[in-house]
């Protein structure tokens, strides 16, 4: 469903010879208001309510320069670096944003960039050893932003009620979802892969 939203857009950008590459690094201008609206959501609470569709516009930009990419044929090794790279990119400036929110503790959104930039690094062992990258695992990306907009959208309602920083927030709580979704996700993309290998090497 998702995806097809991006259809108009992907023939449009194809017709009007729009690059793959501009479209990734829309995303990370994209990301980047998104990290700005969680780091002044403490004195505008209302960009609480702006910043996951930001979020949901990152995602939407990363599917979208892919489609293109194919759409146009101009699918290259190049781009596959520029394809990921902003993602990476995006990711960080996203969780900083939230860490210094002011609506939760700063390491808890540090740990959890963290765990998300390990299980992009290892879905990428698969196409780096030759059985193809994996996408397994309850945590990726998408759900990622998913579990950030939700927190978001529930502090927003109740935002009067986050007066302490003794106890565990709203997006504590969901960055502690993220970071075991994220190392589920890595055991079953290690799982796979090592699968993967074994079967190649007979």
């Amino acid at each position: 469903m998702f995806r097809r939203t991006a259809g108009a857009a992907t023939q449009l950008c194809v017709k009007w010879r729009i690059s793959p590459d501009i479209i990734s690094y829309a995303s990370i201008a994209a990301s980047l208001g998104a990290a700005l609206c969680f780091y002044e959501s403490a004195a505008y609470p209302s960009l609480l309510v702006i910043a996951p569709f930001l979020c949901f516009l990152r995602l939407w930009f990363n599917m979208l320069d892919g489609m293109v990419a194919v759409a146009a044929n101009r699918a290259s090794l190049q781009g596959e670096i520029i394809n990921d790279l902003p993602d990476r990119i995006s990711d960080t400036v996203i969780f900083a944003g939230v860490a210094h929110s002011g609506w939760m503790h700063p390491l808890t959104g540090y740990w959890a960039v963290i765990f998300a930039l390990f299980t992009a690094y290892i879905g990428l062992f698969g196409q780096a050893l030759g059985v193809g990258r994996q996408f397994g695992g309850l945590m990726s990306k998408p759900w990622r932003m998913v579990v950030l907009s939700i927190a978001s959208w529930i502090t927003f309602t109740n935002r009067s009620s986050v007066s302490s920083m003794e106890s565990l927030t709203i997006f504590d709580w969901s960055c502690i979802l993220i970071i075991a979704g994220c190392i589920q996700t890595i055991v079953v993309r290690l799982k796979r892969t090592v699968f993967l290998l074994r079967k190649s090497s007979k």
